[in-house]
């Protein structure tokens, strides 16, 4: 060796090349052992090895052999990365996928910022099975028995796709990216908030708001996009119910302050970013990149200022969450608080037996000079329930839902398959609701008897495979509130109006239109009219 040791370095290529080689392969064996929490050490140690290699090595520089050792370094670095992660020694080798995802989650986060993530993974599971690998160390799961384990007690913590929810400015979490006790605590606060006897609180507001959606559509002319009209009756509440009010898009009949727009554009980014959670301290040092996120979390900030600033004439959800009634020991942070219907009328729209089915239910339960706010009665409407349930279960409110993490210590079983240690793990409720080992028959057909008919030997209605809420301890802590908006706008809407599709308006196209922003889905117009029953 020591012989051999002027040859590498009298400066001729195929010493310092060499080395360079080697150099890659031992980023890779480091980088793969221990995994970056963010991008910029790692890119700092990228940019610096190569030059560095060439002056240990007594190498004369020069632009032409500083490229030159750029190019084979990160050539050998991301050859040896796909290799490892094609080859039968990898972890994840068993699990079937497209090599693209394997090698890296560039093409998730691609597929992601197309807004159509749900239904490309439901394609690669109509393609693959049950088990697909979408990532390098990571696997969606639609197999019903996966969804106890993995999302359950005793179920696994939440993976880091998670992380780029985290807002570096403040010195806590938000409820959706807390982990163990400090989940528990807050979620504890969370549940308080909207119990059975604070939705008696909100139910007023509700009434208000659904009673001025009825006004303001009445006096419009046709046609209408009642999506639209969703979204801002949607705001309107959530402002009035966590905030105390400060939007009044029913009022103006439209976003003049463009705050849908914000929280669009905020969720799609954190969504993308998401995929690959590592870069995202890096990017807040390019303002252009992070500029939806910041932006959706000012918005959050001014809505939690204000409502500090103007009070609330109810007992909101801040009221609860700020612990203003004194129940916590310890009071929780204006930090820790501030990080924290429409596919229905499509689908019954397009089976006008359903349609006419749902409205006589309500006229039933509901009869002339009744009012239709009254919660109480919400039991008798089984057949709305069934739609509602079956309009979820094809298009849920999270379309594919975020990973959890096999903690290191060893694998786990899971629905009979082994999953290794450090895999990141997805339950997407697109795909599980659409599955014909979950749903059978015709998993893709809007069918809410499927919901109440007693079950034959040659059907299946597997309801542990119906998230759309999430399931376990990380569940929604709003579903409740939202059966019971979603209830009482719907039968209100559908006694009082006949709702018909525009002609010629391409409303197929509508559901497929629908874009996945990870915790939320985004839509676009749908267009109606609307006339007085």
């Amino acid at each position: 060796m020591a012989e051999l040791l002027p040859q590498f370095l009298d400066g001729s290529a195929s010493s310092w090349i060499s080395f360079a080689i080697l150099l890659g392969l031992a980023n890779h064996l480091y980088f793969n052992r221990f995994e970056p929490k963010s991008a910029n050490g790692p890119l700092l140690a990228l940019t610096v090895q190569p030059p560095l290699l060439l002056l240990i090595l007594a190498v004369p520089l020069s632009l032409l052999r500083v490229l030159s050792a750029y190019i084979v370094f990160i050539f050998t670095l991301c050859s040896s990365i796909a290799i490892y992660r094609i080859s039968p020694w990898h972890p994840l080798a068993s699990i079937p996928g497209p090599i693209a995802y394997k090698i890296t989650k560039l093409w998730s986060a691609w597929v992601c910022s197309g807004g159509h993530q749900h239904q490309v993974t439901k394609a690669l599971h109509d393609k693959y099975g049950p088990f697909v690998r979408t990532g390098p160390n990571e696997v969606s799961i639609i197999h019903a028995d996966a969804v106890k384990a993995v999302l359950g007690t005793g179920g696994f913590p939440k993976g880091q796709y998670y992380e780029p929810r985290v807002d570096p400015t403040l010195q806590t979490r938000s409820l959706l990216s807390l982990r163990g006790e400090a989940h528990a605590n807050r979620r504890r606060i969370w549940n308080r908030g909207l119990s059975s006897e604070s939705l008696k609180e909100y139910e007023t507001i509700l009434a208000k708001r659904i009673t001025q959606l009825v006004d303001r559509l009445e006096g419009l002319p046709g046609p209408v996009d009642i999506a639209a009209w969703f979204s801002y009756f949607t705001f309107d509440f959530m402002g009035d119910m966590a905030f105390g009010g400060g939007f009044e898009m029913l009022r103006d009949g439209g976003d003049r302050d463009g705050l849908w727009t914000i929280i669009e554009d905020g969720a799609k980014s954190i969504a993308v970013v998401a995929h690959i959670p590592w870069v995202a301290p890096t990017l807040y040092f390019i303002p252009m990149a992070t500029r939806g996120l910041l932006r959706l979390r000012r918005f959050g900030a001014t809505c939690a200022a204000n409502r500090i600033k103007n009070g609330s004439q109810v007992k909101d959800l801040w009221y609860h969450l700020m612990d203003e009634a004194g129940m916590e020991k310890r009071k929780p942070t204006f930090q820790e608080v501030v990080a924290d219907v429409d596919s229905f009328v499509w689908f019954i729209l397009h089976n006008p037996e359903i349609y006419r089915r749902v409205q006589a239910e309500i006229d039933a339960v509901y009869p002339d000079g009744e009012s239709l706010l009254d919660a109480l009665k919400h039991d008798e409407l089984r057949f709305l329930t069934a739609c509602l349930n079956e309009t979820m279960r094809l298009h849920p409110p999270v379309l594919t839902n975020g990973t959890r993490h096999v903690p290191r210590g060893g694998g786990r079983l899971i629905a009979g398959r082994f999953i290794p240690e450090d895999t990141h793990i997805y339950i997407p409720p697109y795909s599980l609701h659409r599955s014909e080992e979950n749903f059978y028959p015709s998993p893709d057909k809007f069918d809410p008897d499927r919901w109440l008919r007693e079950q034959s030997p040659d059907e299946v209605l597997n309801v542990a495979a119906f998230i759309p809420f999430s399931y376990g301890a990380g569940n929604c802590v709003g579903k409740p509130l939202a059966w019971r908006e979603m209830l009482m706008v719907t039968s209100t809407l559908l006694k009082k109006f006949d709702l018909r599709v525009v002609d010629g308006f391409e409303s197929e196209k509508w559901l497929d239109n629908l874009q996945d922003a990870y915790v939320t889905s985004i839509d676009g117009p749908l267009l109606v009219e609307i006339s007085r029953r």
